[in-house]
């Protein structure tokens, strides 16, 4: 049965819109986890401009099921991991002005600086995931790195304009699933993924666990957290 990890990020860059101190990430990574999420996400951005380290040395101490921290892969973020030793580490590329990953690592051009870090990160015993988009040479790549796990990224997918495109999108992150488990990678999938888009996931078992902030946090504003992540627990474990 797949899981679900919920990416707070969304509640930190609310209260960041006001300078505020509210709402408070951590608070909505506790009712996540009461809600029945198997893991908590955060992205600590290299500027800090939604999640900041006291918001992660918080989590590290409250939270009971799973933390995921997303990072770029630098000297500086290293250091915060083998630090506060969160129970995953996802290496993700970092672009100044996105708000969230719009693609997966290019293993091709960075493969000696991810292979190191993932070595760095896994020898002091903390598992490392590597976003990557959904194309054969970047999973080979991926498992070269010797990381455990991949997170593939459905973007393309969820944001498709055209039914033909959506189609060949999925087909194509089924391959990408498919050659991972084959090579015994551990698979994540996320990255746009919705209440609606989720539901095309039903009978893919290869995927361990689902990735996803943005559509909880939005149904979250309307019907409370709690609601908002035990419906996406429901529609996962009916996959």
């Amino acid at each position: 049965m797949s899981g679900l990890a919920v990416k707070v990020d969304q509640v930190a860059a609310l209260r960041a819109a006001r300078k505020s101190q509210i709402p408070d990430p951590v608070t909505a990574a506790v009712v996540a986890e009461l809600a029945g999420a198997d893991g908590i996400i955060v992205h600590l951005y290299q500027n800090r401009r939604h999640i900041k380290d006291r918001d992660v040395r918080i989590l590290r101490s409250v939270v009971q099921s799973k933390l995921i921290l997303e990072m770029a892969s630098t000297s500086e973020m290293v250091g915060v991991a083998l630090d506060i030793k969160p129970d995953l580490v996802t290496l993700v590329p970092e672009r100044r002005e996105e708000f969230t990953s719009e693609g997966g690592l290019d293993l091709i051009v960075h493969r000696d600086d991810i292979s190191e870090t993932v070595a760095t990160l896994q020898n002091s015993g903390i598992p490392v995931a590597l976003l990557v988009d959904p194309e054969p040479e970047q999973i080979k790549m991926a498992h070269g790195s010797n990381a455990s796990i991949i997170e593939i990224h459905t973007g393309i997918y969820c944001e498709a304009k055209t039914a033909q495109k959506r189609h060949q999108a999925f087909l194509n992150i089924i391959d990408a699933v498919k050659l991972a488990h084959k090579l015994k990678l551990s698979v994540k999938a996320g990255r746009g993924l919705c209440y609606k888009t989720i539901k095309a996931f039903k009978g893919i078992h290869e995927i361990d666990e689902f990735s996803i902030g943005h559509s909880i946090i939005s149904r979250a504003l309307m019907t409370g957290m709690r609601d908002a992540v035990e419906e996406m627990v429901r529609l996962i474990r009916a996959l």
